[in-house]
C-alpha cells in the first residue's frame, strides 16, 4: 500500500513538472497547436541581421507577430490554399532562394578574403595610379583664330579666370574660371594631356591645342604627387569588391562543371 502511494506521488510530480517545461518551449498554443519559441528567436535573428537592435519591447512585438502568423497560416490551410499549384510553385522558388543564399554564405565563410589579399589589391591599385596630378585651367573655344586672340590678350595682362568665364565653351569649368581641379594627365584626351605635361608651373600654352572638342588655351597652376586614399579608408570597399569577385568565380566554376543537356 505504501509503495503504491509513493509511485502515485512520483507520477504526479513528474507530470506537474513537465507541463511548465513544455510551456517554456512554446510562446503560445493557438487553436491547440504549439507555437515554438524557436520562431521568435529566428525572427529576432532576421531583425538583428538588418541592423536593428532587438530590444525587450521588440521581443513582445515579435511574440505577437509569430502568434498572428500562426493564426493566418491556420486559416489559409483551412481554406486549402497550401494545396494549390501556385502555392507549391512559390514555395519551391522560396526554398531555392533560401538554399542558394545559404550556399553562397557558406562559401564566403569557408573561403574568406584575407587582409593580405586586400592589401595586395590596394598595392596594385596604388602602383597603377602612382605619378603626378596637375591643377590646370583651360579656355575652350570653337575656332583657332579666337584661341590665338585670347592667347595674345593673356600675354598683354588679361586675367585668365575672367576670360574663361566670359569666353569658354566648357560649361563645367568655364563658370569656375576654367578650373579643372586636380587630375592625372590620363584623365584628358591625348592632345590635351601632351600639352599639359610639357608646361612649366604657372605657364600657358603658346599656341592653341586642338582636340575633338575644339581649341584650348591651357595654363598649369600646380603639380603634385598623386594623392591616393589611405588603405584603412578604402579597406572595407576593397574587401567587399574582392568577395564579390571570388563569389562570381565560384558561380562560374559551378556552371562550367554542370552537365546541361
Amino acid at each position: 500500500m505504501k509503495r503504491t502511494l509513493i509511485s502515485t506521488l512520483i507520477s504526479t510530480l513528474l507530470i506537474g513538472g513537465l507541463a511548465p517545461l513544455a510551456q517554456a518551449q512554446n510562446v503560445a498554443i493557438v487553436n491547440g497547436k504549439a507555437v515554438p519559441v524557436a520562431r521568435v528567436e529566428a525572427l529576432a535573428q532576421q531583425v538583428a541581421k538588418s541592423g536593428r537592435p532587438v530590444t525587450p519591447e521588440m521581443q513582445g512585438q515579435l511574440r505577437e507577430e509569430v502568434i498572428a502568423r500562426e493564426i493566418f497560416i491556420q486559416e489559409a490551410q483551412k481554406q486549402g490554399l497550401d494545396a494549390t499549384e501556385d502555392y507549391k510553385v512559390q514555395m519551391e522558388l522560396a526554398r531555392q532562394t533560401l538554399l542558394i543564399r545559404e550556399l553562397f554564405a557558406n562559401f564566403q565563410k569557408t573561403s574568406p578574403v584575407s587582409d593580405a589579399d586586400v592589401k595586395a589589391e590596394y598595392d596594385k591599385y596604388a602602383a597603377a595610379n602612382a605619378g603626378k596630378e596637375y591643377r590646370a585651367r583651360h579656355i575652350l573655344v570653337a575656332k583657332e583664330d579666337e584661341a590665338k586672340a585670347i592667347i595674345a590678350q593673356l600675354k598683354k595682362g588679361g586675367k585668365f579666370e575672367d576670360i574663361a568665364k566670359k569666353s569658354s565653351k566648357d560649361p563645367g569649368s568655364g563658370a569656375n574660371g576654367g578650373d579643372l581641379d586636380w587630375a592625372s594627365a590620363g584623365n584628358y584626351v591625348a592632345e590635351f594631356s601632351d600639352a599639359l605635361t610639357k608646361l612649366a608651373k604657372g605657364k600657358l600654352t603658346e599656341t592653341p591645342v586642338k582636340t575633338q572638342f575644339g581649341f584650348h588655351i591651357i595654363r598649369l597652376d600646380d603639380v603634385r604627387d598623386t594623392q591616393l586614399p589611405k588603405f584603412d579608408d578604402v579597406k572595407p570597399q576593397i574587401k567587399q569588391q574582392l568577395e564579390q569577385q571570388k563569389l562570381g568565380k565560384f558561380q562560374e566554376e559551378l556552371r562550367a562543371k554542370a552537365k546541361i543537356e
